[in-house]
């Protein structure tokens, strides 16, 4: 029985193997962009679902795509993800505050985010693909939401894993 188990599983993976390779699919380059994909949920609470993200650094470019779980409008408790070096985050999120919603609480041209999205209600997602060009594992970076008074609760951290 042992054996037939055995044997049902090596075919079963050849299998697999033969239909990546004829459909000129590599496992490990799907693995590489997944990898490479992050998503991230907020709610009503101001609660991002995690507080941890990240990549290898074999990603050049990271997609994130946000999801604002919650049912309020985003005029009332609106989400957005911004990502900075850890030393930057107060002044980029207090400086966003100015920025207003047009801009999505990021200040216009500020090089200091690296990344952010545009600020959405419940219900809504948004997407957006950063170049992790001059990131380094080394580095500690923190994304958060800059809608006025939620950075304080709603941030996590970004590595960049070696």
């Amino acid at each position: 029985m042992k054996t037939s188990i055995q044997r049902l599983k090596t075919i079963s993976a050849v299998s697999l193997i033969s239909l990546g390779t004829l459909f000129g699919l590599s496992f490990s380059a799907m693995a590489n962009a997944n990898e490479c994909e992050l998503a991230i949920s907020a709610n009503d609470a101001m609660q991002f679902d995690t507080k941890e993200l990240s990549v290898p650094a074999s990603c050049k470019e990271v997609t994130l795509t946000l999801t604002h779980a919650g049912q309020l409008p985003k005029a009332a408790m609106g989400h957005n993800w911004v990502l900075t070096k850890a030393a930057d985050m107060s002044a980029v999120a207090n400086e966003g505050m100015g920025a207003g919603a047009a801009l999505s609480f990021v200040k216009e041209g500020d090089a200091r985010a690296i990344a952010h999205t545009e600020v959405v209600g419940g219900g809504s997602s948004t997407s957006i693909t950063f170049s992790t060009e001059g990131m380094s594992p080394s580095e500690a970076y923190k994304f958060f939401c800059s809608f006025p008074g939620h950075w304080a609760i709603m941030q996590g951290n970004f590595t960049i894993s070696a």
